[in-house]
């Protein structure tokens, strides 16, 4: 694909070319008009003299002088002659320029009547001034046309002189505007080439981030290509760190079965032990998968909105626990939604909604709120609740408040580590009058 800077550039040369072909036959029509307009203001005042210099007597005979006021007539082949018709369209009168020419059709004009136009003598085109008078004399009116022709040699001259000038200084114009054009695009995308040179920078690992200043309309490009750089690093980040902690979680759970394979214990014991640490096993690698999935906060995520969550979750573990069946009451606007991973949030929710089920007394209540820049979300329960002393270990994973209760202890630990990677906060306290109350902050920007 065409580069961006030769996209900008083309378009616009065709752009500017449009326009200067458009200006240049604008300028030669008014050019054009305004000579031909000067041309025929000349030949009106041809025809004036000619008309000055003319005398008709009583009897209707034209008498014109042998030296006319224009001296163009009196010389032949001058280019500009005329003729003078009368009532019978019959020529009483030409100029000595006008020798062995082939005048056009004779058109008599009635009084004060003006016609200006071109015509064709002798295959050359000509410009023609007629003018039609009644000349008044003591015997009465006589009509007469004076004509006045003149060639187009001189016009088109300068027709021609123009139109070279014309396309020789907007050629040079065009030229310019390309060059000035040229510079002023690159200093202009100057900035989206230093993008792309930081970018090639980044791929090849000489710099971590884009550390440029650019205007405002690049900063949020480079401020979200920075976000993605560090989101996905400490995505990668997680993924070893929990391949790591993973390694390192099973190695008491295999020198226990490799313990358990070497003693000389009974086969019920040995069963027992295995039976135990495959689970402890499985725990392990479920937890370190989650917490390793958990994808974090990025620009291109798209809203999820909570109450959607909140509900399908409430369904989900009503079934699991429909031996107790409390009373829900949610209390979320239908409207906030969260610039978080569905999975990460239904992981997050999913785990206080199951210790509330698995606490409560009769009642849950969760709710949220808008709160500046971020939603507020509680789970509250009438349960026994958690002493004070004991709210900072739970958070431990395979801490569990009540070990009769079944579970694996990695449940609020989990809900911290996804909390943690979105930049929230999470409180647990007292509810009123009784129970446990879970709130969790989390950036919906």
């Amino acid at each position: 694909m065409m580069s961006l800077n030769k996209r900008i550039l083309l378009s616009a040369t065709l752009v500017l070319l449009f326009f200067i072909v458009g200006i240049a036959l604008a300028l030669d029509r008014a050019f054009h008009d305004s000579a031909r307009l000067g041309v025929q203001d000349r030949m009106l005042a041809r025809v004036l003299m000619l008309m000055g210099d003319a005398e008709v007597d009583e009897d209707g005979r034209l008498e014109m002088p042998t030296n006319l006021l224009d001296t163009e007539f009196s010389r032949p082949n001058a280019g500009t002659y005329a003729y003078i018709i009368d009532q019978s369209r019959t020529i009483i009168w030409q100029s000595t320029s006008a020798l062995n020419k082939k005048f056009p059709e004779l058109i008599l004009l009635d009084k004060g009547i003006r016609d200006f136009g071109q015509i064709d003598i002798n295959g050359q085109t000509c410009f023609i001034y007629r003018y039609g008078v009644a000349w008044a004399t003591e015997a009465g009116n006589y009509p007469l046309t004076f004509n006045v022709i003149t060639d187009t040699a001189l016009f088109d001259a300068q027709i021609e002189r123009y139109r070279e000038d014309l396309w020789g200084w907007l050629s040079v114009m065009t030229v310019l505007l390309l060059i000035t054009q040229m510079l002023v695009l690159r200093w202009g995308l100057q900035p989206l080439r230093r993008v792309s040179s930081e970018l090639s920078a980044i791929e090849s690992g000489a710099q971590e981030n884009v550390n440029g200043v650019y205007p405002s309309e690049l900063k949020l490009l480079t401020d979200s290509i920075n976000s993605l750089i560090n989101h996905e690093r400490k995505q990668q980040k997680r993924y070893r760190n929990g391949l790591a902690d993973l390694a390192h979680s099973l190695k008491t759970p295999l020198a226990v079965l490799q313990g358990a394979a070497t003693t000389g214990n009974n086969e019920q014991d040995k069963e027992k032990t295995i039976r135990e640490q495959i689970e402890r096993m499985d725990n392990i690698i479920q937890y370190q998968l989650r917490r390793a999935a958990t994808a974090g906060s990025s620009p291109g995520m798209r809203l999820v909105r909570l109450y959607t969550i909140a509900d399908r979750i409430v369904k989900t573990v009503r079934k699991a626990y429909h031996d107790k069946d409390p009373e829900i009451s949610m209390d979320i606007d239908q409207a906030i939604s969260l610039r978080i991973d569905e999975g990460d949030l239904m992981e997050l929710l999913g785990n206080l909604v199951d210790n509330a089920f698995k606490w409560c007394d009769r009642l849950i209540v969760i709710s949220a709120r808008q709160h500046q820049d971020h939603v507020l979300i509680q789970v509250r329960d009438d349960g026994p609740g958690i002493r004070e002393n004991e709210i900072t270990r739970i958070l431990e994973r395979g801490v569990r408040a009540d070990q009769s209760i079944p579970g694996h202890g990695i449940g609020l630990a989990i809900v911290r580590d996804i909390i943690q990677v979105y930049g929230g906060n999470l409180f647990i306290e007292k509810n009123q009058p009784v129970g446990t109350c879970v709130t969790i902050s989390l950036n919906n920007r």
